[in-house]
């Protein structure tokens, strides 16, 4: 007796202006993943860090837009991010477990922006480069 096989995508759109990512696949089943989902929780090593715990928060990302995607072999692809992110290979797989968990997801993101001290919306929102003046050291 085989595994089951993992869904295959039948379908695969980038809207940029609703700024979601529309994939449909072989079981019936479509997603709308939002690009600020899809770049915050980018599979990436930036995002993830290369262990448990190196996790990496990304604020700002409210609206990153997806500039191409690039396929990467017949498992997945490479979205390129407008803040220049293009690193993150998202799986056949990840694209349906970020679809099906999305809610869950989007929910802990929440939570782990109001942990690190922002609000559930400025956390989202572009972050100044660095917080309390310049590199001169005066505030201006």
């Amino acid at each position: 007796m085989s595994a089951p096989s993992s869904p295959v995508p039948v379908s695969f759109k980038v809207r940029k202006l609703s700024r979601v990512v529309e994939v449909e696949f072989d079981d019936g089943v479509m997603f709308s993943l939002p690009f600020e989902l899809m770049r915050v929780l980018s599979p990436s090593a930036e995002v993830r860090g290369h262990g448990p715990g190196q996790e990496v928060l990304q604020t700002g990302k409210r609206d990153v837009e997806i500039h191409g995607i690039e396929p990467v072999g017949n498992y997945g692809v490479k979205p390129l991010f407008s803040d220049g992110h293009a690193s993150g290979i998202f799986t056949w797989d990840y694209l349906y477990q970020l679809g099906r968990d999305q809610a869950a997801l989007w929910e802990a993101y929440l939570q782990k922006l109001e942990a690190a001290g922002f609000t559930r919306e400025s956390g989202r929102d572009h972050q100044p480069e660095v917080a309390g003046g310049h590199g001169c050291g005066h505030s201006h």
